[in-house]
């Protein structure tokens, strides 16, 4: 094999050197190059020797050792009771791979390497998928102590990493808390580490979701975009770097606590996937690399994404059994197709202070079971869906006072802090791992949920091995994977949500086996507007929860339109989080209005959940454009929402992306309840021609570099626009 390996997808180009048996070494991860380039390519990245401090060009891979000179983050950091701290790995044998085609395709390279005098085997594998998606492992295997001593290597961090160029200056990343997740934030590419960690055995409300390093004032259409994240449900790191050489890297990989990986000889620890994704084009076009890619990937939910009503701010702990009945009713009036019994339902659960744990129906509140329940959801024509909590234990529980040791913990007697007033369950237990297992399989198999919300609500904190004292955060997060993998494999079309206190484990971990993630427990939707905009960027829209909540927020107390709450639901899988058996939604003309979003969305759901995501670099701030195109481009739907006051008044040409630039397309309002001309601070004349019957017609590149005038709204009103080819 020679020593350059070009891997090509998608306009993505990966050029690898696997020569002079070290590590592979990235000399391109950009824009598609030509074969006859590779070579000269290749020549011009070799590594200068730097400041003339070292003798020989330092090899940077993807997996950076001290060794070849990198003085920076090293890829792989570990030792033997303080001996082997350092590697130098030899590559013994490169493998490539393909198999597929279009954008389920893979591109693999595998890449051996043993380093005998710290006893270490590493497999590196980088993939280039079909849609122009990187993403890379490692596999670390204590081979023995080199020593003779017979000790562990004692793993501290495992951190994959892809060169940028110089020319990202800035990198984007993200923050925020419970109800406002997915807030960004932006800053200059300095030399030094810009390092985000999650230590809260998930990736958090706060978390990085990902690193984007790009060129000057790069946005969502313009500008190039280097992106990673790291795939993975547990403790993370995300990071990027610049060397004082003005080498950049961004990467990531597992944060591992002291302690948590402990390699015998023989065992082996692998790494989770870190992505990464480039674009010429800014950041829809990187996103769009991992929507297509997770459309490909046997989780993904098939057929139509059925439009729910989930009890729990329509009912909390009441669970009255007429009134469950009368919101099963309503739900199917209002067209809706799947029904979710959220908490309350199992044993001793009459708040949030007990009876996590207790996994059987409740006798007091459900004398008969829960299967009268469950049929009679059915017989509306609905799905019943169940809500679960299963790594979480209340210590006022029957479990936890039959099983103390089963609740994590750092040893000596001491609970870790309650929150919400509960403990984490050690699912590296076998007996508590089996315990759920067991639980979650019988219920399951007795109920024939669709459907299961999966929630997490507490932070791993002090998290461990009651009988080891070693931290779970490893471990816990592969018995979580294992719990959902066997679930799924037991009822084949089961659909599971994951639900983390909202939307605190929204990885690329969790999407590889889950149908749904649960974006926000803020149903507000001047807060979602925001929030499903940025996490769309790794999320597609079918598996984004977006629900329809009650006229006052329960979260923010904001009150809301319901044009504004259903226009803005209508952009993810659409639920109902309201009561709409009640009195606010009861009148004839809500209930009506109800049942149009939702026909509205069932109508064009498949063009929203398979077409590419667009997003617009609006020069108004208070504003937000953003669409879905068809793969074809056949046809188009676009959000135009106000989420504050501004001072242009009307605010001018809205130009519409992602188009095909010859094709003649008719542009006309969309909704259930249009804004009149009475009704608006400005009405174009072309949203009055086409509401008239005479909408205007223009080809895409007029209505990507012109545009049309934009509506004049109100702060919290959004406005659907619909797009479709003329001839």
């Amino acid at each position: 094999m020679s020593d350059l390996i070009h891997l090509q997808a998608s306009g993505v180009s990966l050029l690898l050197d696997v020569g002079d048996g070290r590590l592979p070494r990235v000399r391109h991860w950009g824009a598609e190059l030509g074969e006859g380039d590779v070579a000269g390519v290749a020549r011009a990245s070799i590594e200068p020797r730097v400041g003339g401090e070292l003798d020989e060009r330092h090899a940077l891979s993807v997996l950076p050792e001290h060794s070849w000179g990198w003085m920076h983050t090293p890829g792989l950091s570990g030792s033997r009771t303080g001996r082997d701290n350092f590697t130098r790995f030899t590559v013994t044998s490169v493998k490539r791979s393909r198999e597929g085609t279009g954008d389920s395709s893979v591109d693999r390279v595998v890449a051996d390497a043993s380093d005998a005098v710290a006893g270490l085997a590493l497999t590196v594998t980088i993939e280039l998928l079909g849609t122009g998606l990187v993403r890379t492992r490692a596999a670390v295997t204590s081979t023995g102590d080199g020593s003779g001593g017979g000790d562990p290597y004692q793993l501290e961090q495992l951190t994959l990493l892809l060169p940028v160029p110089r020319e990202a200056t800035e990198l984007l990343d993200f923050t925020g808390r419970w109800i406002r997740e997915r807030t960004p934030q932006r800053g200059t590419f300095n030399t030094g580490v810009h390092l985000r960690e999650s230590r809260r055995g998930k990736p958090g409300h706060d978390s990085a979701f990902l690193i984007a390093a790009g060129t000057q004032g790069f946005g969502f259409r313009s500008g190039e975009v280097w992106l990673t994240h790291v795939g993975w449900s547990g403790n993370s790191r995300h990071l990027a770097e610049r060397a004082n050489d003005g080498i950049g890297l961004i990467g990531g990989g597992e944060l591992l606590l002291p302690g948590e990986v402990r390699l015998g000889e023989g065992e082996t620890y692998e790494s989770p996937w870190v992505y990464a994704s480039y674009s010429r084009a800014g950041l829809d076009a990187a996103s769009t690399r991992i929507h297509r890619w997770l459309r490909t990937h046997p989780a993904h939910p098939s057929g139509p994404r059925p439009v729910l009503v989930n009890t729990w701010e329509a009912a909390y702990f009441d669970h009255d059994h007429d009134a469950l009945r009368a919101l099963a009713d309503a739900a199917a009036e209002v067209g809706a197709e799947r029904f979710v019994l959220d908490d309350g339902w199992f044993r001793h659960r009459r708040a949030d202070n007990a009876g996590l744990g207790d996994w059987y129906v409740d006798e007091a509140i459900y004398p008969d079971g829960l299967e009268w329940l469950a049929d009679y959801v059915r017989g509306k024509g609905l799905e019943f869906g169940l809500w679960f909590e299963p790594e979480m234990i209340n210590e006022d529980s029957e479990l936890a006072r039959a099983h103390p040791e089963w609740i994590a913990q750092p040893g000596g007697g001491r609970l870790p802090i309650r929150a919400r007033t509960q403990q984490v369950l050690d699912l590296t237990h076998p007996e508590a791992y089996a315990y759920i297992e067991e639980r979650l399989h019988s219920l399951v198999a007795a109920l024939r949920p669709a459907y299961l919300k999966w929630d997490h609500n507490r932070d791993l904190l002090e998290a461990a091995n009651t009988f080891t004292g070693r931290p779970i955060g490893h471990e816990q997060t592969i018995a979580f994977y294992r719990l959902v993998d066997g679930l799924r494999l037991a009822f084949p079309g089961l659909e599971i949500e994951s639900c983390s206190g909202g939307g605190a484990r929204v990885d690329l971990g969790v999407l590889e086996r889950t149908q749904r993630v649960w974006t926000s427990d803020c149903n507000d939707p001047l807060e979602r507007q925001p929030m499903q905009l940025w996490t769309s960027l790794i999320v597609p829209p079918e598996y984004m929860g977006a629900h329809i909540g009650p006229p006052r927020a329960h979260t923010t107390h904001r009150s809301s339109s319901l044009d504004f709450r259903a226009g803005t639901a209508f952009w993810g899988h659409l639920g109902i989080e309201w009561n709409v058996a009640g009195p606010d939604a009861s009148e004839p003309e809500v209930r009506g209005a109800i049942t149009q979003w939702v026909a509205l969305h069932k109508q064009h759901r498949e063009l929203l959940h398979t077409g590419d995501v667009v997003r617009s670099d609006l020069p108004v701030a208070g504003r937000i454009l953003q669409g879905v195109v068809a793969r074809d481009q056949s046809a188009a739907l676009y959000s135009f929402a106000s989420i504050d006051s501004v001072v242009e008044q009307p605010t001018g040409l809205l130009r519409l992306p992602g188009l095909d630039p010859e094709r003649v397309y008719r542009v006309s309002p969309l909704g259930p309840v249009q804004l009149s001309p009475a009704g608006m601070r400005a009405v174009p004349a072309w949203w009055s021609d086409a509401l008239a019957g005479s909408p205007v017609e223009l080809t895409g590149r007029a209505l990507e570099v012109h545009g049309v005038q934009a509506p004049g709204l109100d702060p919290e009103e959004v406005v659907l626009i619909r797009v479709e080819s003329a001839r």
